[in-house]
């Protein structure tokens, strides 16, 4: 049985995953803002509730990987996990990268590349979201019930694995569901949103199984570990319905942008052929 902490905690100096991720974070973070900066300058728009969105995002998972976090060492990482899994993802999805990055580079091979790479048969599936949610979800089930848990303790590169693991199936989920950025295949409402019920009801279960029982190998005790399930299981809520409205919003923008379309090729009525040769003797 392993009773000490699973992260970084106060105490605790960061260690180089730790600071690599917070290095990576910074950088992906000064990346978007010169690519937002650059379109500005141009004179494109691009609203700046989007950069601060995304700052925010990278700004949670450094906090996840290195700040102190509240509760006792189950409580922490659950923290831990709502950060970097649920509410960081959110955040930089929302700031749609991928277009920033479609908009602002310079004509060359990359930005050949990435709407090829976007539309390829690979981002296709990865980005299928029942697959995105078991690969998300499905990881936490074999992470938490399992003695993988256990073995990120004694294992720091397993450790590392499996934060980034958790950051990026998280935003492989919250990509595919929010369908915000351009990709090879754009999933109908009902495909993601019954995917988001689905998720977010076996995140729901695996929080009650852990109010019930730690994970195999740990030793936490008995307020620690139901105060870190009440967290994952109500933050959890929170999380999976702001994805919910960010779905919601997005299709209802997209359906009165359809009407508005479908409005003025009604009012403007079919396009007159022109007339041609000589008028028609009196």
């Amino acid at each position: 049985m392993i009773p000490a902490h699973v992260h970084p905690g106060p105490a605790a100096a960061p260690g180089l995953f730790g600071l690599v991720t917070v290095a990576g974070a910074l950088l992906v973070t000064v990346l978007y803002q010169l690519a937002a900066a650059r379109l500005r300058r141009r004179g494109d728009a691009w609203p700046r509730w989007r950069g601060a969105s995304f700052t925010a995002g990278g700004a949670g998972v450094a906090w996840a990987a290195v700040g102190p976090l509240p509760g006792g060492p189950f409580t922490a990482h659950m923290v831990q996990h709502l950060i970097t899994g649920m509410a960081a993802p959110l955040l930089l999805v929302l700031a749609r990268p991928l277009t920033l990055a479609l908009r602002a580079l310079p004509p060359g091979p990359t930005r050949r590349g990435l709407p090829a790479l976007a539309h390829s048969r690979a981002a296709g599936l990865l980005v299928f979201p029942p697959l995105a949610a078991l690969l998300d979800v499905g990881g936490l089930w074999l992470l938490y019930r399992t003695g993988l848990f256990a073995a990120t303790r004694h294992e720091p590169w397993l450790h590392a694995a499996v934060h980034t693991h958790v950051l990026a199936a998280g935003l492989l989920f919250t990509f595919a569901v929010s369908r915000l950025d351009p990709v090879r295949r754009r999933w109908s409402l009902a495909l993601r949103g019954t995917t988001l019920l689905a998720a977010g009801a076996a995140h729901a279960v695996l929080a009650k199984t852990l109010y019930a029982a730690g994970p195999p190998g740990t030793a936490f005790t008995a307020a620690d570990l139901h105060t870190g399930a009440q967290v994952m299981y109500y933050g959890g809520d929170l999380a999976e319905a702001a994805l919910a409205v960010v779905v919601a919003a997005s299709w209802y923008a997209a359906t009165g942008r359809a009407w508005a379309r479908e409005r003025r090729t009604a009012d403007t009525g079919p396009v007159p052929l022109p007339v041609t040769g000589a008028p028609a003797g009196r």
